[in-house]
């Protein structure tokens, strides 16, 4: 998994052709940017255009196959990682929080969409789905030992995006999201 923190990188990856670029290629392996740009709904061109500035930061790179519009493009490592509180300036530091909120708005667009779509799955799959919560009293030490534990599990199977081979029948692709944060449940307002 990449670490990001240079400033640049987060910059380059706030974008949400970028990101929709990295998924694909993730998650399908090398494509073109026509391939791309029929997938998300963009030009060959912009797609086109959007490798090469993730390319320069080498979150992609040509696989060595083809000429031309017929390049492939693959990712140089799966899975990114940032930490928005350990941003060095002030910018850096809100650069980071709207990366993460975009983020977090894709997942969650993906969660309603899913929510929608359950109706209509096979009933073993409506009942494998699932959204939890928990709420509990740590100490910073042991939420980073949580953290670290959970992000383990979502880890686990990564291999499974790479080695089509590793994927068990009748496998469908899944999203694991997860945070371990302090809240607030607000101050006493009498």
């Amino acid at each position: 998994m990449r670490r990001l923190t240079d400033p640049r990188e987060l910059a380059a990856l706030a974008h949400p052709v970028r990101i929709g670029i990295l998924e694909l290629l993730s998650i399908e392996g090398p494509q073109t940017a026509t391939e791309l740009a029929n997938r998300l709904g963009e030009s060959p061109a912009n797609c086109s255009w959007h490798l090469r500035k993730l390319a320069e930061l080498d979150f992609v790179e040509e696989t060595g196959d083809g000429k031309g519009r017929r390049r492939p493009w693959r990712v140089t490592e799966i899975g990114l990682s940032w930490d928005s509180e350990a941003a060095p300036t002030v910018a850096d530091h809100q650069l980071s929080l709207s990366l993460s909120e975009m983020m977090l708005q894709r997942n969650l667009e993906r969660l309603h969409a899913a929510r929608a779509q359950a109706p209509g799955e096979p009933p073993e799959w409506r009942a494998a789905m699932g959204v939890m919560q928990s709420a509990t009293w740590l100490t910073d030490e042991e939420l980073a030992e949580r953290n670290a534990e959970i992000n383990a599990i979502l880890m686990r199977d990564l291999d499974r995006l790479t080695d089509p081979s590793k994927r068990p029948e009748g496998a469908r692709l899944v999203e694991l999201v997860a945070w371990g944060v302090p809240v607030s449940l607000g101050e006493d307002r009498t």
